[in-house]
């Protein structure tokens, strides 16, 4: 366990070099991706939230260990793709049509990655029938959409009416950014409201568990 927590120390300080270094080590040493994952990479990341959510880490701080993260994942996603791996979750994440920012967004996937969700990230300006299509194509858990401008928020309520319409697609919706509450969550009939990144991911949890 010794080398585990070496591993997550260097994921949380963002040492992209050590945990890729760490995770080669582990492998050699023949433990399980699976154990290097949980007890190493996720470890590391629960911390990193904790420390964001208290105000004891910024973004500058989560986007190095989230590259360390990467890093690590690299080397890892292969072994995991073939063993029995499988992910806690499927998530699909976008920004809504209207809107091109994506810093909020991009910190929501790198936190639900690096807690173990799989995650796929449509970028900015995604209509309502690509959240839906590629939900549906992976049999997604969440559609998470993010909109950090008032005339894009509206866009939510079509992805989440759209949705209802959709026989085909089960997933729960989630939504966040600064123009919205989750008193707006509750009225487009979203299912849930993340306020910021850690929130996001305590709210995935909830609704998928982990």
């Amino acid at each position: 366990m010794t080398e585990f927590n070496e591993l997550k120390e260097k994921l949380i300080i963002g040492a992209q070099n050590d945990v890729a270094d760490l995770v080669n080590k582990l492998l050699e040493k023949e433990s399980s991706p699976q154990d290097i994952l949980n007890n190493g990479l996720i470890a590391g990341m629960d911390v990193v939230g904790d420390k964001f959510e208290k105000g004891e880490y910024f973004i500058p701080q989560v986007l190095l260990a989230a590259r360390a993260m990467k890093a690590g994942m690299a080397i890892l996603k292969p072994l995991l793709a073939s063993s029995e791996h499988k992910a806690q979750g499927k998530i699909v994440i976008g920004t809504v049509k209207g809107d091109i920012h994506d810093i909020g967004k991009n910190l929501v996937a790198i936190m639900l990655e690096g807690s173990g969700y799989e995650v796929h990230d449509l970028g900015v300006d995604v209509s309502s029938e690509k959240f839906i299509n590629k939900a549906t194509e992976i049999d997604a858990n969440i559609i998470a959409m993010s909109s950090l401008i008032t005339t894009s928020m509206v866009y939510m309520r079509k992805v989440v009416d759209d949705l209802m319409n959709s026989p085909k697609c089960n997933a729960k919706t989630i939504i966040g950014g600064a123009p919205v509450s989750k008193k707006y969550a509750e009225e487009i009939g979203a299912s849930g409201f993340g306020t910021n990144a850690t929130d996001a991911v305590k709210l995935v949890k909830s609704i998928v568990g982990a």
